[in-house]
């Protein structure tokens, strides 16, 4: 029964159980280095490329972690799991999407939440790299991109477990969660800076990005309406919340994964806490603290959060043998 009724999690102090706190705290003020990592650049059979961050301390066991939307390898969760990870022994890799890594991407299409091929050449190259065991550790759109290529790829078994946080399973519900009160300022500054690369792409290919409609775009839905489905091949802002939403590939799953969404996670709707789905699936763990806002969780410890701690916990018992 993988839905787990009681998590362990617990604020370090009250002013943490407000979600807006921790998730803004975390996400803009919290101050972390990434570690010092090289960087390789995979060519991708379309002409376009991304940009894998590693560090090779073991040749056993890897993580790969996995941002958030207009995030990076270099994000301050991504940071702290790293580092959490070599310390435990574990070669690091925090892979970039397209656009993400400090270099713009060279063609029209960017990223979205379920961009499967990309993530599948990232993992053939770490695959290549010959670990025995590769575990995965998403945020967000990082957790939406692992569910879904665990639903939807043939799985190499040297995957062994994965770990989601804060993931819109749902990306329609998590879309209107976001237009309410004060959830309002998030969507916002997301609009803000994916706007900024739609401008640069407009510029790049005038052809294929209107900028004079782009001008005029105030909302999320629009750009996921006029540029993120169009780009991606999706039929409209209704087809890529259905086929870009985890919900509908993660029967599929056969590798065990732990979704861990907070109950007052401002980024999730109702529909991204599948209790009842978990109950009955064998692969598919669901923990839904109380409190923790959105790739936040902060703990007592300042270097490190409930996300990687947890996630350490999961892969250590995924691999335990019987």
């Amino acid at each position: 029964m993988p839905y787990i009724e009681n998590s362990k999690y617990q604020p370090p102090s009250f002013i943490y159980k407000n979600p807006h706190i921790s998730t803004i705290y975390i996400g803009r003020f919290k101050k972390t280095t990434a570690p010092d990592y090289q960087r390789e650049r995979i060519e991708l059979e379309d002409g376009d490329f991304i940009d894998i961050d590693f560090l090779i301390k073991s040749t056993e066991k890897a993580v790969v972690l996995c941002h958030g939307l207009e995030g990076a390898s270099t994000r301050t969760y991504n940071n702290t799991s790293a580092r959490f990870f070599l310390n435990a022994g574990y070669s690091v890799f925090a892979w970039n999407n397209r656009s993400c890594s400090g270099e713009m991407n060279r063609l029209p299409q960017l990223y979205h939440h379920g961009v499967v091929e990309d993530f599948r050449d990232m993992m053939n190259y770490v695959l290549s790299k010959g670990f025995p065991e590769i575990f995965l550790l998403g945020f967000s759109m990082g957790g939406a991109q692992i569910m879904n290529y665990l639903g939807s790829m043939e799985i190499n078994p040297r995957v062994k477990a994965a770990v989601a946080v804060s993931t819109p399973i749902q990306l329609k519900s998590s879309a209107e969660t976001l237009k309410t009160g004060f959830n309002k300022v998030y969507l916002k500054n997301f609009t803000r800076k994916i706007s900024r690369k739609l401008r640069t792409k407009s510029e790049q290919y005038p052809d294929v990005i209107d900028w004079s409609r782009l001008k005029s775009i105030k909302t999320f839905d629009e750009i996921d309406e006029f540029f993120t489905a169009p780009l991606h091949g999706f039929e409209g802002r209704e087809d890529y919340y259905k086929r870009a939403s985890p919900a509908f590939v993660m029967e599929n799953i056969k590798t065990p994964i732990l979704v861990i969404n907070a109950l007052d996670d401002p980024f999730l709707g109702e529909e991204c806490y599948p209790v009842e789905f978990a109950r009955k699936h064998e692969f598919v763990y669901l923990e839904t603290p109380q409190h923790g806002g959105h790739c936040a969780f902060p703990t007592k410890n300042p270097d490190f959060f409930y996300s990687e701690i947890r996630a350490h916990e999961f892969f250590s018992q995924s691999t335990k043998k019987p």
